[in-house]
């Protein structure tokens, strides 16, 4: 078994840590591992099963450590057994694996135990100092003069007794909250906040396999913010994607909040998520990757949306419309695409360049004319579609009849034309040009 123990200041080193800094660490800690528990001022991991899917001991404590970090966490330590890593994080000595755990543990001061406390001047005056003091005393002794519990939390650190623990479970729901250290006047600067409570999303996320399409910064106004200010405001961030990137998130953010004005200094932050859909793991490759390290296009899309405006950032969508004119549209690139099948394409060629609007052409002796008298090549090509589409400016529907033909031009190279059908008047048209 291997334990990491991430200790949250205690209250010999203010501020002491609350009930909800440690939730908070240890949903975090959800990411990497079911068996997370609390104890005391720390959150506890048994991480032996997880070294191989984050890349081996260094590399998953690299990540725990920086984002532990930002979560407030003050000293990290590893141990065979939950008991021991705690001791040893409490006095800041991280490596309690390499060594022998005996002679690790000797080296600690008696009140890095929670059981020894108690008896501490008891023991210091016949002469303890450390673990290794104690431990060395006659058991039969210390049975007699001191409650079981120091006896078990002796055996248990050392590895010489099982240890039990309460799991921490995943809420249902992601809704966190954090009190900023000092008020903030600026929205910009929020992010900074915040970024805290995206670390606790994205790992509540990944617990769950999921991702999330949609998540809401709330923020409440200082109590003495003047007469007819709101309580607060908040600030709904919408993804084109699932993600669980925390890093991404937060740009996303730091973007919409450069748009926003406080009407007051902040005190404190809630965020909340919406839009939680189930993420697969993204497939590692064995061969390698060119594009690895790059930021996905999607993410880029969406940082440009929010820095020049939905309607500026758009991206191509395919519409379930037989009309050549109707079959794609522009959507902004920051909307999730609709779910489902893609429509299908029609099996007749289609042209590299469509007009906005069909040029009528002249006919002569029924056949039509443009830059020369065209050659039908291909065809017909028959379209019908758009009945239910009407017009109502202009006072009359926009239903296609159509046959169209693959055409080549003297002059003009290929053309797209079709011929409107069960019209009074039949008529030639200009649609497209093929490269």
């Amino acid at each position: 078994m291997l334990w990491s123990a991430l200790r949250l200041p205690s209250t010999d080193d203010p501020p002491s840590p609350t009930d909800a800094a440690l939730q908070a660490l240890a949903v975090w800690a959800l990411q990497f591992t079911p068996r997370v528990a609390i104890a005391e001022e720390a959150v506890l991991l048994e991480v032996a099963a997880s070294l191989r899917l984050f890349g081996g001991r260094a590399a998953l404590r690299e990540r725990l450590w920086g984002e532990a970090q930002e979560l407030g966490a003050v000293a990290l330590a590893w141990a065979p057994n939950a008991l021991a890593a705690l001791a040893l994080a409490r006095a800041e000595v991280e490596d309690g694996v390499s060594p022998p755990l005996a002679r690790a543990l000797d080296a600690l001061p008696m009140a890095t135990l929670s059981a020894v406390r108690p008896h501490q001047p008891t023991l210091a005056r016949i002469g303890c100092r450390t673990l290794g003091d104690l431990r060395r005393l006659p058991r039969a002794g210390l049975a007699r003069r001191f409650d079981a519990a120091l006896l078990a939390a002796l055996d248990q650190a050392y590895g010489r007794a099982p240890e039990t623990h309460v799991w921490v479970t995943l809420p249902a729901v992601f809704d966190a909250r954090l009190e900023l250290p000092h008020r903030v006047d600026s929205a910009e600067t929020l992010v900074f906040g915040a970024r805290r409570l995206l670390l606790q999303l994205a790992a509540w996320l990944s617990a769950r396999h999921s991702g999330v399409t949609a998540f809401t910064l709330h923020w409440a106004h200082d109590a003495m913010r003047s007469r007819g200010v709101s309580e607060g405001g908040q600030l709904t961030v919408r993804t084109a994607e699932p993600t669980r990137e925390a890093g991404h998130l937060a740009r996303l953010l730091a973007e919409h909040l450069s748009h926003v004005a406080l009407a007051a200094p902040v005190g404190d932050l809630r965020l909340t998520a919406e839009g939680v859909v189930p993420l697969a793991p993204q497939s590692a490759s064995w061969l390698p990757d060119d594009a690895r390290g790059r930021e996905p296009l999607a993410l880029v899309l969406e940082r440009l949306a929010v820095r020049l405006g939905e309607d500026r950032v758009v991206r191509p969508l395919l519409c379930e419309d037989h009309r050549p004119e109707a079959m794609g549209r522009w959507q902004p690139a920051a909307q999730a695409l609709p779910r489902g099948a893609w429509p299908v394409v029609p099996a007749g060629p289609q042209p590299s360049l469509l007009l906005d609007r069909p040029l009528k052409l002249l006919v002569r002796q029924h056949r039509p004319l443009y830059q020369g008298e065209l050659q039908l090549l291909l065809g017909p090509q028959r379209v019908e579609g758009g009945w239910w589409d009407r017009d109502e400016a202009a006072g009359h529907s926009r239903h296609a009849v159509r046959d169209y033909w693959v055409a080549q031009s003297p002059l003009a190279g290929v053309l797209w034309v079709f011929q409107t059908r069960l019209a009074q008047e039949p008529a030639w048209f200009l649609h497209g040009f093929f490269a």
